[in-house]
C-alpha cells in the first residue's frame, strides 16, 4: 500500500500538474477575479520552474557534495542504489537512464581499486510488471564491463529506498560481510539513501554521482531564458524532498 501511495503522491506533487490545474481552473471558472489570479499563478509557477538558475541553486543546497579521487579511502564494498534503467520489452534489451552514472562511477572506482566489491540493490520500482528486477537485468552488463562475478552482489527484491536498505542488510548479515561501505548514488538522493541504511545499521561514506548543480553559472540564457527541462529536474528534486519527509514521518530514517 505504501508503495502505491508513494506513486500517487509522486504524480500529485509534479509542478506541471499544478500549472495545468490552475489553467483548467482559469478556463472553467466563471469568476473573472479568480480566473485572473489563476492565470497569474500559472504564469508565475511556469517562470519559476523553468528557470535553470533557480533550480541549480536549490539543488546545490540539497545535494551531497561529490568526493574527489584524492579524498577517497579504500572500501571493501560499494553499495550502488538502483533506478538506473528499465527493460525495453520491444527490443529485448535494457534501456539506461541518467541514473546509470551511479553504475559507471562505481565501475570506475572499482577498477581504480577504491572498492573491492559492488553491491547493487534494485528490484522493481513499477506497479505493473513488478517481476522485472533491475539488478538481475543489469548484472550481465556489469560483468561485460569488467566486474568479476565474485566481486558482484545483487539484491533484486526491493521496490524503494527503504527496502534497498532492509534487504541489503539481510544479505550482509547472511553472508557475514565485514568492512567499510561506500554508498554510490545520485547527489540529490544521497541524504535519504544514507539515512535509510544508517537506520538499519549500515554506516557508509558518500560518493555522489550525476549531480544537477555543477559550477555556478551567470550566463544570460541560464539565468533569464526559460528552460523546459528544468521542470523535469524539479520533478526529481521535489519527489526527493517529499520522500525524505515521508520517510522521516514513517520512521524509516
Amino acid at each position: 500500500m505504501f508503495f502505491i501511495l508513494s506513486k500517487i503522491l509522486s504524480f500529485v506533487i509534479t509542478p506541471i500538474i499544478w500549472i495545468i490545474t490552475l489553467l483548467l481552473f482559469a478556463v472553467f471558472s466563471k469568476d473573472e477575479k479568480r480566473k485572473r489570479k489563476s492565470l497569474v499563478w500559472a504564469l508565475g509557477l511556469t517562470l519559476f520552474f523553468t528557470n535553470a538558475f533557480v533550480f541549480d541553486e536549490c539543488a546545490r543546497m540539497w545535494e551531497v557534495p561529490a568526493t574527489r579521487y584524492e579524498n577517497l579511502k579504500a572500501y571493501d564494498y560499494g553499495i550502488v542504489l538502483g533506478g538506473t534503467s528499465v527493460n525495453d520489452e520491444e527490443l529485448n534489451r535494457v534501456q539506461f537512464f541518467r541514473g546509470m552514472d551511479r553504475l559507471i562511477q562505481a565501475i570506475d572506482i572499482y577498477k581504480r581499486g577504491y572498492i573491492k566489491k559492488i553491491i547493487f540493490t534494485s528490484g522493481s520500482g513499477r506497479i505493473l510488471k513488478s517481476d522485472m528486477k533491475e539488478a538481475a537485468l543489469v548484472k550481465p552488463y556489469l560483468l561485460k564491463m569488467g566486474v568479476a562475478e565474485n566481486d558482484l552482489i545483487i539484491e533484486n527484491e526491493s521496490q524503494n529506498t527503504r527496502e534497498n536498505a532492509v534487504f541489503t542488510k539481510k544479505i550482509i548479515d547472511s553472508l557475514q560481510l565485514k568492512g567499510g561501505y561506500l554508498m554510490i548514488t545520485s547527489a540529490f538522493h544521497m541524504r535519504r539513501g544514507q539515512a535509510c541504511f544508517k537506520k538499519v545499521g549500515i554506516d557508509s561514506d558518500s560518493y555522489s554521482t550525476d549531480r544537477y548543480a555543477g559550477p555556478r553559472k551567470f550566463e544570460f540564457d541560464h539565468v533569464f531564458i526559460p528552460n523546459v527541462s528544468a521542470i523535469h529536474d524539479w520533478n526529481n528534486l521535489i519527489h526527493e524532498w517529499m520522500g525524505y519527509v515521508t520517510y522521516k514521518v514513517m520512521g524509516y530514517i
